[in-house]
């Protein structure tokens, strides 16, 4: 129903095909100018969303057939900014809430995330909106923070945390040590954060990530901090690379984190490590209780 009445918006006002991959070209210079001095580029993946920590999707318009003057600017505007919407739900639809989980696979079973999605994609703004007077095309930018007030992650965590279907899907053991596991040595510096490198695996970022020891108990599990932390910073930092995870988790105070290697996956969002691998984490955080405040870094390929 939301496709049909974006389509018929798109019938009434005037469209343009849309090529962009994550440049938007010359004909826009205020746009390319933002993007530039921002140092981000169009999201075409959940995955870049995720490391860039927002959404930025773009349309493209021309006017309404009939409008004159500065209707053409207006017309042209509002079907670019149709068209962004139009992608944003493409892009949200490929977000995974946990394991199998996805944002369109609730929206069929939820009404509540349902009605979130639409209200989040409804109270959308531009941060830019472009207009080519000598082509009569105009271009508009939507942005949509991951994490933070008022972003994707805050309606979201608000609803899902408390929708049946996803909490009984978090509903999993809690990992304790093995009594005859051998502890690790004490570090010669308190761990205060964990980077776990998942490029071996075919890994995706989610609104929940957690992280299994290999008799699926879990020893990180978002849906545990407090709302108002998963708000402000998400469930972890996501970089490609190890050396990239530390830089992240240096801007939250981390100094000396845990760098670990995960031993599988026990679902596309989910990870797995080792006995051993598992004691050290847990050991670790014991000692500083990181993991409460998602200072957690995931590397992905």
């Amino acid at each position: 129903m939301k496709k049909q009445i974006v389509l018929a918006v798109l019938v009434m006002i005037g469209f343009s095909s849309l090529a962009f991959g994550d440049e938007v070209d010359k004909r826009f210079q205020q746009a390319r100018k933002y993007l530039k001095d921002n140092k981000m580029t169009i999201t075409t993946t959940i995955e870049q969303a995720y490391t860039q920590d927002a959404i930025l999707v773009v349309g493209e318009g021309v006017p309404k057939k009939g409008t004159t003057g500065a209707q053409k600017r207006l017309t042209a505007i509002t079907a670019a900014k149709v068209i962004a919407q139009r992608r944003l739900v493409e892009l949200l639809e490929g977000v995974a809430i946990v394991s199998e989980t996805t944002i369109k696979d609730s929206e069929l079973a939820s009404d509540v995330i349902k009605t979130a999605v639409t209200g989040f994609i409804r109270g959308t703004q531009p941060v830019v909106q472009d207009w080519n007077a000598s082509e009569e095309t105009a271009l508009v930018i939507l942005k949509i923070g991951m994490s933070g007030p008022k972003s994707f992650a805050a309606t979201m965590y608000e609803k899902i945390l408390s929708e049946p279907k996803i909490k009984k899907e978090l509903e999993k053991p809690v990992y304790l040590p093995p009594a005859d596991l051998q502890p690790p040595g004490p570090a010669s510096q308190a761990y205060d954060g964990l980077v776990i490198d998942a490029t071996d695996y075919n890994f995706r970022p989610a609104l929940i990530n957690r992280i299994f020891n290999a008799r699926g108990e879990v020893l990180y599990d978002p849906a545990k901090i407090s709302q108002k932390v998963l708000v402000e910073q998400g469930c972890g930092e996501y970089t490609n690379s190890v050396d990239k995870g530390r830089a992240a988790l240096g801007k939250r105070g981390v100094r000396n984190p845990l760098v670990v290697k995960a031993s599988g996956t026990v679902s596309p969002s989910d990870l797995q490590v080792s006995d051993t691998t598992a004691a050290q984490i847990f050991s670790a955080n014991q000692g500083n209780g990181f993991m409460a405040d998602a200072r957690v870094a995931f590397v992905l390929r």
